[in-house]
C-alpha cells in the first residue's frame, strides 16, 4: 500500500512530499464541493422547470380547451338534464377553471420544492467550516536550535 504520492505508507516522508500532499488533497476537497454545488443547484433548477413548466401547461389547458371542451360538455349536459344551454355552457367552464387550478396547485407545489432547495447553501456552509478549520489549524512546534532538530532527527530514526 503506498500514500497518494507513491511512498510506502509509515516511510518518512519530507515536508515537502507532506505539504504536496496536503495541498493535494486540499485541491481535491475544493474540487469534489465545487461538483457537489453544481449538483445540488442542477437539482434546484430541475424542480423549478418543473413547476414553471406545470404552470404553462395550466395556462395551455386553460386557453386551448376552452371553446372544444365548453360546447362538447355544455350539449352533453343540455342533453343529459335538458336544462338552459346557457347553464350548460357556465357549468363546462367551471370544469375547465377546476382543470386549470389543479395543474395551478401542482406548479406551486413544485416551485415551493425547488425555493425551499438548500443545496448551495449547505456547500457554502461546509466550505466555510473547512476554512475554519484550516485557519485555527497550528503547526507542529520546532525545535529553536540546531542541535534539537539533529536530536529531533535521531530519535525519529532509531
Amino acid at each position: 500500500m503506498s500514500a497518494p504520492d507513491g511512498s510506502p505508507v509509515g516511510a518518512e516522508r519530507s515536508i515537502g512530499q507532506l505539504f504536496a500532499s496536503a495541498t493535494t488533497e486540499m485541491s481535491a476537497l475544493v474540487h469534489d464541493e465545487i461538483a457537489l454545488a453544481k449538483a445540488q443547484l442542477k437539482q434546484d433548477v430541475k424542480r423549478g422547470a418543473v413547476g414553471g413548466g406545470a404552470f404553462a401547461a395550466a395556462g395551455a389547458v386553460l386557453i386551448f380547451s376552452l371553446p372544444m371542451l365548453n360546447f362538447a360538455l355544455a350539449y352533453g349536459i343540455r342533453t343529459w338534464s335538458h336544462w338552459n344551454l346557457a347553464i350548460c355552457f357556465v357549468l363546462s367552464f367551471a370544469a375547465n377553471v377546476l382543470v386549470a387550478a389543479v395543474l395551478a396547485l401542482i406548479g406551486v407545489v413544485f416551485a415551493k420544492k425547488a425555493k425551499q432547495g438548500q443545496g448551495p447553501q449547505k456547500v457554502a456552509a461546509s466550505v466555510k467550516e473547512t476554512a475554519g478549520i484550516l485557519q485555527n489549524a497550528k503547526p507542529h512546534p520546532r525545535p529553536e536550535r540546531v542541535e534539537d532538530t539533529v536530536k529531533a532527527v535521531a530519535r525519529s530514526s532509531s
